[in-house]
């Protein structure tokens, strides 16, 4: 599928984005049409450099979208099968794929199979649908890392895989481009074999990606048939080695980084629906945009979180309502909005990357490794490119050759500023190079 190697998504929290209720029962019998409103900010994603809509679930479900009740419904918070239809016509006109978000571990308890076996009793055949395990003498549908609104599915039987393979190949149909799958590393790959045999028999050109947090990363693609992960081990390096001032951190990262991009382009990301957003991550508020340098510069597929691109902060953190702050309503019609030069630098940058289209692949070269500064290369569309990033408090001197773009906004080549980055063409390829 060509169209990945050239995709740069905006990817949202839709129940949060749009200030939807936190639970279904606080919504009542209403439908609100919600996915009309994300409608309305898709040219804003488009004016960033973005053509790809990431996102969140969508599905029926009780509360937060990862506890889903149905996968066939759109969450009547968020809209119906017309809102749907509308939000993907838009996009597509546009030139914009959509990117689905389906759990497909684990499920909700009020999941109507579940209630089935609940009621029936864990030897029935709803009852296969799910894993059991025994607590305290009885037996009880085993829960996803504990919590217990979240039911686990039984990977092995093939009624599960037949019905995840016919969900997503129903959505396909309706227009998505593509799926990422929650919580993909605690799945057998072997799963996503069976049940993507039926989408990519009738939608060859579809995208699957699956969300692995650590693991054998080419393996588990390689088994499972995905044709990406979440670049997850990148993303901890980027802003650790820069908080740290310890680019050797990075440089390690980056050589495990190629060997899964010769395989496979990685989804790249530095915030997203689970994690610290950027600016509360990085310290230094003058270090952030050298995050973003690097993620439109590295091989892979990127992605920007809603709002990381206005400098919004949050912290994730480990109790119930944890999320809210990094899952916020984006404010309507834009007011309220005042991250704009860290919105320009981002465009900036994705305009460099589009200019240079080749760097979605590019083979890196570290060219320096220093703990406060590093220079990496890229030859690339008939081009040598460098990027430089100082942690520094002194200027730093650095091959000449024409900017594209850096922090200060200079163009003066051979430099960069305290503190700076700077991405600059050294000249044309050669046969010697």
């Amino acid at each position: 599928m060509g169209w990945i190697e050239h995709a740069i998504w905006w990817h949202v929290y839709p129940l949060g984005f749009t200030g939807a209720e936190h639970t279904l029962r606080e919504a009542g019998d209403s439908v609100r049409h919600r996915l009309a409103d994300l409608t309305g900010w898709l040219d804003y994603l488009v004016e960033l450099g973005c053509n790809g809509l990431a996102l969140g679930p969508i599905f029926l479900s009780a509360s937060h979208g990862y506890d889903t009740v149905d996968h066939y419904t759109i969450d009547p918070r968020l809209g119906d099968d017309r809102d749907f239809d509308q939000l993907i016509d838009e996009a597509h006109a546009r030139g914009i794929k959509v990117l689905l978000d389906g759990v497909f571990n684990h499920v909700g308890r009020d999941f109507s199979m579940l209630q089935r076996a609940e009621a029936n009793g864990p030897e029935s055949d709803a009852a296969a649908w799910f894993r059991w395990e025994d607590v305290d003498g009885q037996r009880r549908a085993a829960t996803f890392e504990g919590h217990e609104g979240l039911v686990a599915l039984n990977h092995d039987h093939p009624a599960v895989v037949e019905y995840v393979g016919d969900v997503m190949n129903h959505w396909l149909d309706r227009g998505a481009d593509g799926w990422r799958l929650d919580a993909a590393y605690a799945v057998p790959p072997d799963f996503w074999a069976g049940a993507l045999a039926g989408p990519r028999e009738a939608h060859p050109e579809f995208w699957a990606v699956g969300e692995m947090i650590h693991g054998d990363y080419v393996d588990y693609v390689t088994a499972s048939g995905l044709d990406s992960v979440t670049q997850y081990e990148l993303w901890k390096a980027i802003w650790s080695s820069i908080n740290d001032v310890n680019f050797f951190e990075l440089e390690h990262a980056l050589g495990r980084h190629a060997t899964f991009c010769r395989r496979f382009l990685p989804m790249t990301f530095l915030g997203n629906h689970d994690v610290t957003r950027l600016a509360s991550r990085i310290q230094r508020a003058d270090h952030r945009d050298h995050a973003q340098a690097l993620l439109f510069f590295l091989p892979g597929v990127p992605s920007v979180y809603y709002g990381d691109e206005q400098s919004f902060a949050g912290v994730k953190e480990e109790r119930l309502g944890g999320d809210d702050e990094i899952r916020p309503p984006f404010p309507h019609g834009g007011e309220g909005l005042h991250g704009w030069d860290t919105y320009h630098r981002i465009q900036e940058l994705i305009s460099v990357r589009r200019r240079h289209p080749g760097l979605q692949s590019a083979e890196l070269e570290v060219v320096t490794v220093e703990n406060a500064f590093l220079e990496l290369g890229a030859t690339t569309d008939g081009a040598r490119l460098r990027l430089n990033l100082n942690l520094e408090d002194e200027p730093r001197s650095v091959p000449a050759g024409q900017v594209l773009a850096a922090s200060d906004g200079s163009r003066t080549p051979g430099a960069v500023a305290a503190h700076g980055w700077q991405i600059a063409v050294l000249g044309p390829t050669s046969s010697t190079d």
